[in-house]
Formats: structure tokens, C-alpha cells, sequence
């Protein structure tokens, strides 16, 4: 006797196996790096002028601050000049008033001479 196993399947079953879609990988390599490169080697002359005008900026404000400082000491000397000539013409005046006190002074002496003289004659006068 031959024992069998299992149970016979019916012929007309049809077993469906699904097979998965191939699987498509794309690859994009970009070359912007290099264009980059460049463009910042082409930058970079152009970054040295804008350095060079800065610095030729800061040598202007420097000499432009330098030329208001002399100026701003050109002034002040001026002032000192101006005040030195105004002490001197005040102490001309008060010469002028001093030998106008010594006129008058000298003025009232003769004054007193005179009338003393005239005393004098006076008395002379009366005595004759």
C-alpha cells in the first residue's frame, strides 16, 4: 500500500506571484563649485581696489582732520594776537590818561604858583 501524503490540489488553481517594479536610482552631479571658484578668484581683485579706496578714504579724513586741526590753531593764535593787541591798546589809554592826570596836575600847580605870586604882590602892596 502507498500512503500519500497531503491532499491533492485540483488542477485548475493557479498559484500568481507579484514581482516588484525595478527600482530606478537617478544620479545628478552638479558642477557649480568650480564656476564658484572662479567667481570668487574674479572677486577677489576687485575686493583689493575696494580695500586700496578705503584705505586711500582713510588717508583723506586723516589729512583733511589734520588740516582742520591746523586751522583750528591758526584761529586760536589769531585770538591770542587779537587779545594781545587789545591789552596793548588799553595800556596806551591808560598811558594817555596818566599824562593827562600829569597835564592837569602840572596845570594846577602853575595855578597855585600864580596865585601865590599873586599873595605876594598883594602884600607887597599893602606893606608899601
Amino acid at each position: 500500500m502507498v500512503k500519500t501524503i497531503g491532499k491533492f490540489l485540483p488542477d485548475n488553481i493557479t498559484i500568481a506571484t507579484t514581482t516588484p517594479a525595478p527600482t530606478t536610482t537617478t544620479t545628478t552631479t552638479t558642477t557649480t563649485n568650480n564656476k564658484q571658484q572662479t567667481t570668487n578668484n574674479n572677486q577677489q581683485p576687485t575686493t583689493n581696489k575696494q580695500q586700496q579706496q578705503q584705505q586711500q578714504q582713510q588717508q583723506q579724513q586723516q589729512q583733511q582732520q589734520q588740516q582742520q586741526q591746523q586751522q583750528q590753531q591758526q584761529q586760536q593764535q589769531q585770538q591770542q594776537q587779537q587779545q594781545q593787541q587789545q591789552q596793548q591798546q588799553q595800556q596806551q589809554h591808560q598811558q594817555q590818561q596818566q599824562q593827562h592826570q600829569q597835564q592837569q596836575q602840572q596845570q594846577q600847580q602853575q595855578q597855585q604858583q600864580q596865585q601865590q605870586q599873586q599873595q605876594q604882590q598883594q602884600q607887597q602892596q599893602q606893606q608899601q
